[in-house]
């Protein structure tokens, strides 16, 4: 008789919210004695700790996932507790689907009821679709309809995210009207209709950039209380962002520890910041600004890359030469009038301050 060999499951290279931080989750639903709207597995309270972080009265401790005014996301959980829905609004890279994440882990315990926003979404995405095996062979059924995530939280009280909003076509996001408003959906081919379970809400996303691609209608903006997100408001504040965030990547995907990495997250954080504002940390030199946004969701990568190169190709120590390319290829999204923002920010700034001599001479190089 022969045993079978049962093979570990393979890690998961980025876990669900719900996944990555059940152990918080479960410490605050223990402690957590505030009222709960219906179907939330916590409280208001505890939604925006977690969100924010903070100490629990049994010791322990919550890491903050989103570093920003406090304001801004009591105002998005208390939106998500009333009978509007929630447009998260933002430049690329201002966390907007982090915090939609979040948020859905925090008040549903599931994060994957999400529909991804493209200029190829689809009705059926949003409302449902059929197995068109089934309907064939039995006529329109309950056992032949496919729900989209959407029906799926209407159903349960769930939270369901919406990521692009602005890139989904006009027709299709008209076909959220009804949902947010009569909070139904109409199922004419079975004659009848799914009312939304208390609890249920949807979490959009769009960015300030998608303006004019697929505008939203005014009775569709009406239906949402937009909370926008901005990028973050200190250097000191994004470096802390960034530095978080790397080390948490920096542990899922298993790359060796980088000594010094600090010293070049403030770097790359002072390049971001002083391009995007068109002037130097000190207010001396005017600067020209890129076509692309270099959010701190790039910095994040920026930093990620070069801590994989030093790991693997270097000396295990994150230098200047690590990072360089990585910065050159954030900046310069127009190979035109990028190149010529870059070259001057190069020579004017970079070249100017001795202590990034390494800086200056690694990009020098990737330029030729």
């Amino acid at each position: 008789m022969t045993t079978a060999v049962t093979e570990p499951a393979p890690a998961l290279l980025r876990p669900h919210a719900e996944q990555a931080f059940a152990d918080e989750l479960r410490a605050l639903i223990a402690v957590d004695d505030r009222p709960r709207p219906p179907s939330w597995t916590m409280s208001p309270w505890a939604v925006v700790t977690y969100l924010l972080g903070g100490a629990l009265a049994d010791g322990t401790v919550i890491s903050p996932k989103y570093v920003g005014p406090r304001r801004l996301m009591e105002v998005a959980v208390a939106t998500l507790a009333t009978d509007r829905a929630l447009l998260l609004l933002g430049v690329p890279g201002t966390a907007k689907t982090w915090v939609s994440e979040h948020l859905s882990a925090a008040i549903s315990g599931s994060s994957t009821l999400l529909v991804q926003g493209t200029s190829g979404t689809a009705e059926e995405a949003i409302r449902y679709g059929w197995n068109y095996a089934r309907l064939l062979a039995e006529g329109p059924s309950d056992a032949a309809l496919v729900p989209s995530p959407i029906l799926n939280a209407m159903r349960t009280g769930a939270i369901a995210r919406l990521e692009e909003l602005t890139r989904i076509p006009s027709d299709v996001q008209d076909a959220l009207i009804t949902i947010l408003s009569e909070k139904t959906l109409p199922v004419p081919e079975l004659g009848m209709e799914v009312q939304a379970a208390k609890g249920f809400n949807i979490i959009a996303t769009a960015n300030d950039r998608d303006r004019g691609v697929n505008e939203l209608s005014s009775a569709l903006r009406r239906r949402f209380n937009t909370v926008v997100l901005p990028l973050p408001g200190s250097e000191a504040e994004e470096i802390d962002i960034v530095t978080r965030r790397v080390e948490q990547l920096g542990s899922a995907l298993e790359l060796p520890e980088v000594p010094a990495a600090a010293e070049e997250v403030r770097r790359v954080v002072r390049i971001f910041r002083e391009l995007r504002a068109g002037l130097t940390a000190d207010g001396r030199t005017k600067l020209k600004s890129p076509s692309g946004t270099l959010s701190t969701a790039e910095a994040i990568s920026v930093i990620t890359n070069g801590m994989a190169l030093s790991a693997h190709f270097g000396d295990g120590v994150l230098r200047a030469a690590d990072i360089a390319g990585a910065v050159i290829g954030s900046v310069v999204k127009d190979p035109v009038a990028d190149s010529v923002v870059w070259t001057e920010y190069l020579e004017a700034v970079v070249r100017e301050r001795r202590e990034w001599a390494d800086f200056y001479r690694a990009c020098r190089e990737i330029n030729g």
